[in-house]
């Protein structure tokens, strides 16, 4: 199957996936223990993710949690050592946990009186 990189930078998507091997790099982050493929995710670049889910897209998204609170233009500017291959489903529950840890944001002045 034909990899097709994404829009933005391809160059360092790619380098993302060739570090991960191909391989969704999650050990846990999303909630799950990865327990039948060796505490690693087993989804890789253009595999199935099961009856509903398609075919596997993996993301260079941001490792460390609080990076994965950043815009999407902040992550786009990150240097490949902090971005991690990522399937789908185990990046958006990862960035659901991050979001539920971090601190709340503080309220708007405008409302200050």
């Amino acid at each position: 199957m034909t990899t097709r990189p994404p829009l933005g930078s391809p160059s360092l998507w790619q380098a993302v996936i060739d570090r991960a091997e191909a391989r969704c790099q999650c050990s846990g982050a999303c909630g799950k223990t990865h327990a039948k493929s060796g505490g690693r995710c087993e989804h890789t670049q253009g595999g199935w993710l099961g009856k509903h889910g398609g075919t596997v897209r993996l993301l260079a998204a941001p490792t460390a949690p609080a990076d994965m609170l950043l815009l999407a233009h902040e992550s786009a500017a990150l240097p490949a050592a902090r971005l991690a291959a990522w399937c789908g489903p185990c990046f958006d529950h990862a960035r659901t946990a991050a979001r539920r840890k971090a601190p709340p944001a503080e309220l708007d002045a405008l409302f200050d009186i």
